[in-house]
């Protein structure tokens, strides 16, 4: 039995969390047409009887001009830590440019068996167009394998499966048959609802929110959930909301509907919306937001109460309620009461 690790690298918008969701046969990464959708390294297992192939994907490969976007070039060396192959993804319906040829350049110096999958096909008219894309990247680097795929449709996928395990070395398996994802569900449910907000804004809001999971509390039949959407200014803060809170309303509904799927459970979903200026500069302040997505008790991020609007999204009450909270205090009263479906 062979089993192994391989990095995915390439530059953003290339369809890297696409194509892991549909090899490892579940959600484990967002996905969004938003570049830089991935901010973190995250594992997906796939698990069949010839082997275990265990994807890091890692987020796009940019000019980090942030604190965040460096943290998340740390994130790109982490992943290829340990690693036995590399799958460099690229979009088979444009030329490379410079983003491709840093991802290729970092797997080269890397010194493993690399990969390329041509993303996208599905989105070719003619597919001869793929010669000619193949013979450009072959001369950017001596690939092992260049497989033309469809992350979406999942074409080709089965083959290159099949090609990455014969470069990985002879082990048993680093992890059960039914374990899929290293991510805690906290992350996992902080992600999804980060996901919905990348679908539903635009410009500069997707780039500037983030999530914290601020109370989990697991029950036989329920699952509760109240998260803070941190934005950088009080313009985005307005837009996430939407007019009388439309948009976080459709935000949060959606949200929800991802969260019931993936913990196949009926989802209690509250949301608060807060300004945490030049978050994405602030390393102390990503540290303690990464220890409150991964760690399993409360961790303060600061010492003021969220603002803003609060939303009640609940499994058996569409309405919810949404608009200006006024006294932050009563807010898991009897607003909350009226729509539990525990009390």
């Amino acid at each position: 039995m062979k089993s192994g690790f391989v990095t995915i690298l390439g530059r953003p918008n290339v369809g890297k969390s696409t194509l892991l969701n549909t090899l490892v046969g579940s959600k484990v990464s967002i996905t969004s047409p938003k570049p830089q959708t991935t901010r973190d390294a995250i594992q997906g297992v796939l698990t069949r009887p010839e082997g275990q192939i265990v994807f890091v994907d890692s987020p796009g490969i940019h000019l980090a001009e942030r604190e965040l976007g460096r943290r998340m070039q740390r994130e790109i060396d982490r992943a290829a830590q340990g690693c036995h192959c590399v799958l460099v993804v690229v979009d088979a319906t444009r030329r490379p440019d410079r983003g491709d040829r840093a991802a290729i350049e970092k797997a080269a110096a890397l010194g493993l068996p690399t990969l390329l999958a041509l993303n996208k096909i599905d989105r070719l008219k003619d597919k001869r167009e793929l010669l000619g894309l193949i013979v450009e990247y072959q001369g950017l680097h001596d690939f092992a394998e260049i497989v033309p795929l469809s992350a979406l449709s999942g074409e080709q996928t089965d083959l290159l499966v099949k090609l990455l395990l014969e470069r990985l070395p002879e082990s048993p398996p680093f992890y059960p048959p039914e374990f899929i994802t290293d991510q805690p569900e906290r992350f996992l449910a902080a992600e999804l609802i980060r996901e919905r907000i990348l679908h539903e804004t635009n410009e500069e809001v997707p780039h500037a929110t983030t999530v914290a999971i601020e109370r989990w509390e697991e029950h036989p039949r329920l699952l509760r959930i109240a998260a803070t959407v941190y934005v950088e200014r009080a313009g985005q803060k307005a837009i996430v909301l939407g007019k009388g809170g439309a948009m976080m309303k459709r935000i949060a509904t959606a949200a929800r509907e991802s969260l019931e799927a993936c913990f196949e459970r009926k989802v209690f979903l509250e949301i608060f919306v807060k300004v945490k200026p030049k978050w994405r500069d602030r390393p102390g302040f990503m540290r303690t937001l990464d220890q409150r997505r991964f760690a399993l008790d409360a961790v303060t991020l600061d010492d003021e109460e969220p603002d803003g609007p609060l939303l009640f999204d609940d499994p058996d009450d569409e309405g919810g309620e949404d608009g200006p909270d006024e006294d932050v205090e009563a807010a898991e009263g009897p607003s909350a009461a009226e729509t539990d479906p525990l009390r």
